[in-house]
Parts: structure tokens; sequence; C-alpha cells
């Protein structure tokens, strides 16, 4: 067996858009070879399917290994999907053994996607991080425990992500339609562009089961309107006190840091607005947790999950365990 496949670790992304995998080395500054599932996996009555998974994974992860050359195998490997906290107890029941038996890995990690997307962004390092989409959620760690943020759907929550400030947006344009106070004209006529006369709009949203990524297909829109619309600027204040206040829900005390300041990063699509959003949001953040260092995100969640198969399987997993959000089986 070669250097180049000994020790391999792969790292899984599961979401909204399918399924990611990368298999790489221990050693991160080797290649990486990566692979797409465009279907994502199926949740049903009994959670996250994970039969849905393993069928889409499994042929993945043998043409990669095939790949890689003779010998090759994987020696650790992490799991990230969302809905892993809530909708993940089928995949913690059969995803280890059925690993095991098929590709002969022992080494396994189970992650909610907020807790890759955490370590792609920062890392195994203290701190927060607040992952904005379509939905919106905060988690941070001392090392001893995580602190979760939001993430609550976009019925419960999610104040600040896309969806939220697409629906506030279209608010404000259904009122500018009946006259009310609050109404934006230039976001009327930006929705009546995008989706067709207002009138017209309950009956398309309402019957999506995608109704949160409409609503959040809505967000660049306002965006686009703030620059000379008060309504449009005054929707993205808000959201951003509302991601601000998740990221001082979540960050460490700093009396539970040794130095007293921590780092917080932004990772996902939300924060590619640009200056509308980030603008009165580094305002929020430098109000709301002065004593954070805002830093860019080092890698997406699939980068994370390659770095918790890293962890297991080179120097040890620093960041906690927790039963929902980050499973390893055998460590409590």
């Amino acid at each position: 067996m070669s250097a180049s496949t000994a020790g391999l670790v792969l790292g899984v992304d599961s979401g909204g858009s399918g399924l990611r995998l990368a298999l790489g080395t221990v050693d991160p500054l080797h290649a990486v070879r990566t692979a797409v599932c465009a279907e994502p996996v199926r949740t049903g009555p009994a959670g996250i399917d994970a039969a849905h998974l393993l069928e889409q994974l499994l042929p993945e992860v043998h043409a990669l290994l095939e790949a890689a050359g003779p010998g090759a195998a994987v020696t650790a490997a992490a799991i990230g999907a969302a809905g892993m906290a809530t909708l993940g107890g089928q995949l913690r029941a059969e995803l280890p053994a059925a690993l095991e038996s098929a590709l002969g890995v022992r080494r396994v990690a189970l992650a909610a996607d907020a807790v890759t997307a955490y370590t792609g962004a920062l890392g195994q390092r203290p701190g927060a991080v607040v992952a904005g989409g379509t939905g919106m959620i905060a988690l941070g760690t001392d090392l001893s425990t995580w602190r979760r943020a939001d993430g609550w759907g976009h019925l419960l929550g999610d104040s600040g992500g896309g969806a939220w400030i697409g629906r506030e947006g279209l608010d404000a344009a259904m009122r500018a339609h009946d006259g009310r106070r609050g109404g934006s004209p230039a976001l009327l006529a930006r929705a009546e562009t995008v989706f067709g006369p207002a009138a017209g709009l309950p009956g398309l949203l309402y019957p999506r089961t995608d109704r949160p990524a409409l609503l959040a297909s809505f967000a660049p829109e306002v965006a686009a309107c703030a620059g000379r619309d008060g309504t449009a600027a005054a929707i993205l204040r808000r959201a951003a006190a509302h991601i601000a206040e998740a990221a001082a829900a979540v960050c460490p005390a700093p009396a539970e840091h040794r130095t007293g300041a921590y780092e917080v990063a932004l990772t996902g699509g939300l924060f590619r607005m640009g200056e509308a959003l980030l603008g009165p949001l580094r305002e929020e953040l430098a109000e709301q947790v002065p004593q954070a260092r805002v830093v860019p995100a080092a890698g997406d969640p699939l980068h994370g999950s390659l770095e918790i198969a890293r962890a297991l399987a080179g120097p040890g997993l620093r960041l906690p365990p927790h039963p929902a959000l980050l499973f390893v089986p055998g460590v409590t």
C-alpha cells in the first residue's frame, strides 16, 4: 500500500441539494478525491433514511477507492447531515455498523450539518460559527460543551436567514399592494417581476412544499433594493441584529476562554449577499459581541466533515461529543 492510499479518510456532507463526499488522507496537503450525488437523501417517519443514504454513498465510495489504487481503504469516516440533530436517530442506530460491514471502517462520527459547518470554518478551535442560507443557525463551543441558537425552521425561527429576509420583503411588497403602512413600492415591483401579479402570490406560495427556498429566493431582491429603498435596508438591519443575537447567545463566555477573546466565523450563501447585509452585521456584531474577532471561514461543511475524519484517524477529536450534534460510537 502506498503512502497516498494509507490512512484514507472519508468526509460526507448530506443536505437539501444532495450528497457530497470527499476521500483524502490524514495529511491535508495531499490531494482529495470528490464525488456528488444530486439526489437528496429521503426523510420519512423514522427520520433520515439510512438505507437511502447508503444506497447513494457506497457505490461512490467504492469508485473513489478504486481510483485511489490497489489496497486503498478507509480508516475513519465522518458523515455530516442536515437534520441530524432532530431526525438522525436511524442514522445513529444503523450507519456505524453498516459502514464497518461495507468498508471495514471502525472510527466513525455522525454530525449535524451545523457541526461540520463549524469545523469547516474554525477547525477544532473554540469560538462560534453562524451558518446562514435559507435558514440560520449559530453554534459555539468552548471545547467542553456545545451551544446552539436558532435553526428552528422558517415557522419557528431561522431569524435573519434567507427565508426570513424574503418573507419580510414580500410582506413589505404586499403592504404596498394594499396601501398599508410599511409598504415598499420598490419591493412590490420586484416581487411582481419575479413572481407575477401580487394577488396571485398566495396561490403560488402556499401549496409549495419548498416554501422556505421560494421565500429565500427573494432575499437577493431585498438586498438589491436596499441601496435605494429604506424599507429594504431596514429589513437587512433587522436581519443583522437577529444574526448577531444568535452569535452572542452561543459565544463562549470570556471567563470560559483563557484569553477572553474568541473567533466568530460566518459561513453559507446568505453572506454572499454583499455589503447591504454585511455592513450592518459588522456593526451589530461589534455591539453585541465586542470581545469576538470576526474571521473568514476556512472551508465549507464538506471540508469540515473531512477534518473530523482526520481527527478521528490522527491526533484525536477535540470537539466535544454530543448525542445529537456529534455522535461518536463508544465515546460519551
